[in-house]
């Protein structure tokens, strides 16, 4: 597969290319974090509706030339040596006129990730504070083992400076450039909320 560099060092570089020709089992998703490949399941068909949900609420008050979507492209970010595939994210539609599957980190206005047991780990500790200090906007974080969504914003040199936790089935603002409020109702129905690694 031909694809446009990502840029950044010659490592980063080399891991996209690596990432690109490998072998990715059914039903895993493969990511670079940490300057590593890490292959992570992804989620559940139960997580679906949740996730059009989002993007139906989250479209209409995207920035002019944003769209709404899940397709399963990396988003890169050379500097942090990581290319993530959110789960939801909003991005300037003029970012995706290229070849391949990487496409530029500085296009996102947002982004959402769904927690499960094998990446609740990554999505606060590690995707929370790169998404920050790469300038995205808004970073939604649906933790779908606590039942509660995390808002981001603020983004700094230093990560997000503002944050607010609500559980599922509450209102949130999202802030700007979105400027809305986001209904979580039902956000929490799936059948276990203690799956396993396997049953993500």
């Amino acid at each position: 597969m031909t694809d446009v560099s990502p840029g950044g060092s010659t490592r980063f570089q080399a891991l996209c290319r690596t990432l690109l020709n490998l072998d990715v089992p059914e039903g895993r998703r493969a990511e670079i974090i940490a300057g590593h490949i890490v292959m992570s399941p992804w989620s559940q068909p139960f997580y679906l509706p949740l996730m059009r949900s989002l993007r139906r609420q989250l479209e209409p008050h995207a920035p002019e030339g944003h769209i709404a979507d899940s397709a399963p492209f990396l988003f890169t970010f050379p500097s942090e040596e990581r290319a993530y595939g959110p789960d939801v994210y909003v991005v300037a539609e003029r970012a995706l006129q290229r070849r391949g599957r990487y496409v530029d980190g500085e296009a996102l206005s947002l982004v959402a990730e769904l927690t499960s047991p094998s990446t609740r780990d990554t999505d606060w500790d590690d995707k929370a504070p790169v998404y920050g200090r790469s300038g995205v906007p808004v970073y939604l974080l649906l933790d779908m083992q606590e039942g509660a969504v995390t808002v981001f914003w603020n983004p700094s040199s230093r990560g997000y400076a503002a944050r607010l936790t609500v559980p599922f089935g509450e209102k949130v603002t999202v802030p700007a450039p979105f400027d809305c409020v986001l209904d979580t109702t039902g956000f929490d129905a799936h059948p276990d909320n203690g799956d396993s690694d396997e049953d993500e």
